[in-house]
């Protein structure tokens, strides 16, 4: 099957019968729900990319093996050129969204493709598993599905185990294994892009600590996101069925976040990947390597949020006749800073990746892993910035009605600036806006600050992985200089 078209996954999308629950009511079809139309529509753009005679080329690829057409996020990358290709075709997703949908489809795709090509790790549990991983990866694939995922258990309380308290009649776990699968039990969050999911993953992050070697806890397994059992309960819509005119951002890319219950849901057998094996589990990410790849894809978003910030920045400044004002050139320049440091850490990961033990092209890791430290202060720091910008301006914001109601006169007199138009600085102020004050951007503030875990975790990660010795020696020899 060719990669899908936009018509194509809303049909899928519709044709699932998903137990979304959003505002205390199910939701019947959401690709109609003033809530998440805008989501699912921004998700369709996407996939329409790939058959954009313009496009087609820089967003699929030939698979060797079928000679099928397929998403170019789900290749399993050999050469450098190959991270190349992807990162371009994950930029012109990035890109459209703006940034403002953290787990746009890619972002599992790279997951399962680098997982298929090192299969054999999940086959040390149980070579099945090995085999189970390929075959859902050719799925997934062939089929150009959407996957949501949940990694974190929710708790009771944090004492001495923080975040990793897990409970029994809480956390997700294996309650029973029958010849049909297993059978889980439990909630799971934070399912981003949930509601407009084909199928959803479950897993748990890299540093996951259980106590056993074998924990039920321990899991890994994709199902259908209308598997009997399977509930997602929405948190509010920042999609307030406003104009674009008046909510840019807000009302295109609603992605929505959401708590996943499971109540006794079956997992087939051949959907299961880890089953129990805490050692395997905790070092799925690491020997694996997808913790590199997500995080090149995690840079294309990165970058374009970047850009999107940088850019409304200096509309604004142009707007406002300050840009040649000596803070206003300051935060530019420092806002240029973090676009660049996304753009070098992306690039550096494909020059210096290099292939693993399972044949796979890894981005090295130490750059691509940087990027998710530092957005998780730079872009709290971006909004801050074109807060300080837009000051004031940021408050004198018409609604579309407005402009063409009884006071147009009035805003197209006193409201343009030498450098531009009312219409057009009302419309740019209301993207800034939704960036800088809206719930939907301080959504993204919340999400940037916690997207790839807490900045604590994160810290020690990046101690973790450096290598450490390479720099001491350095300072051992000059000691040792006479």
């Amino acid at each position: 099957m060719p990669a899908r078209s936009g018509a194509q996954y809303l049909a899928g999308l519709r044709a699932r019968r998903t137990e979304v629950w959003l505002r205390g009511e199910r939701v019947t079809d959401v690709a109609t729900h003033p809530g998440l139309a805008g989501g699912a529509a921004a998700i369709a753009s996407l996939y329409d990319q790939q058959s954009d005679p313009a496009l087609r080329d820089a967003m699929t690829f030939t698979c060797p093996d079928t000679g099928d057409t397929l998403g170019l996020s789900f290749i399993i990358p050999r050469t450098r050129d190959d991270l190349v290709r992807r990162r371009v075709m994950m930029l012109n997703w990035a890109r459209t969204t703006c940034g403002m949908m953290g787990r746009s489809p890619d972002f599992m795709n790279v997951t399962y493709a680098c997982w298929a090509g090192s299969a054999d790790y999940f086959g040390r549990g149980k070579p099945e598993f090995a085999d189970n991983m390929r075959r859902y990866y050719r799925y997934i694939a062939e089929n150009d599905l959407v996957l949501t995922h949940a990694l974190i258990n929710l708790q009771r309380s944090r004492h001495v185990s923080g975040m990793f308290n897990l409970q029994e009649g809480t956390a997700l776990q294996v309650v029973k294994e029958t010849s049909a699968g297993i059978i889980v039990r439990g909630a799971r969050v934070l399912a981003t892009l949930g509601p407009l999911a084909d199928e959803i993953a479950v897993y748990s992050p890299r540093l996951a600590q259980h106590l056993d070697h074998y924990s039920p806890f321990a899991l890994s397994f994709a199902i259908p996101c209308d598997t009997p059992g399977l509930r997602f309960l929405c948190r509010d819509s920042f999609d307030h069925e406003k104009s674009h005119f008046d909510h840019p951002l807000g009302s295109r890319f609603e992605e929505m976040d959401s708590i996943v219950f499971f109540d006794d849901v079956l997992v087939p057998w051949e959907r299961v990947f880890i089953n129990g094996d805490v050692g395997l589990l905790n070092g799925t990410a690491s020997v694996t390597h997808s913790s590199a790849h997500t995080s090149h894809q995690g840079c294309a978003k990165n970058l374009a949020k970047c850009e999107l910030v940088l850019g409304v920045a200096l509309l604004v400044t142009e707007t406002l006749g300050n840009s040649h004002l000596p803070h206003a050139e300051e935060r530019i320049g420092e806002l240029v800073m973090y676009t660049e440091l996304m753009r070098a850490c992306m690039r550096a990961a494909e020059a210096d990746a290099e292939l693993d033990e399972w044949g796979v092209m890894c981005p090295a890791p130490l750059p691509a892993e940087t990027t998710r430290n530092l957005f998780m202060t730079a872009y709290p720091r971006m909004v801050e910035i074109l807060q300080l910008l837009g000051s004031s301006s940021l408050m004198i914001l018409p609604t579309d009605a407005d402009m063409s109601g009884p006071l147009a006169g009035h805003i197209d007199q006193y409201l343009a600036t030498d450098n531009s138009s009312a219409r057009d600085r009302v419309k740019l102020f209301h993207l800034a806006w939704d960036i800088a004050c809206s719930s939907f951007g301080n959504r993204q503030v919340l999400y940037e600050r916690f997207f790839a875990s807490d900045p604590l975790t994160r810290a020690r990660a990046l101690a973790g992985m450096f290598p450490k010795k390479q720099v001491t020696d350095r300072v051992l020899d000059f000691l040792g200089r006479d």
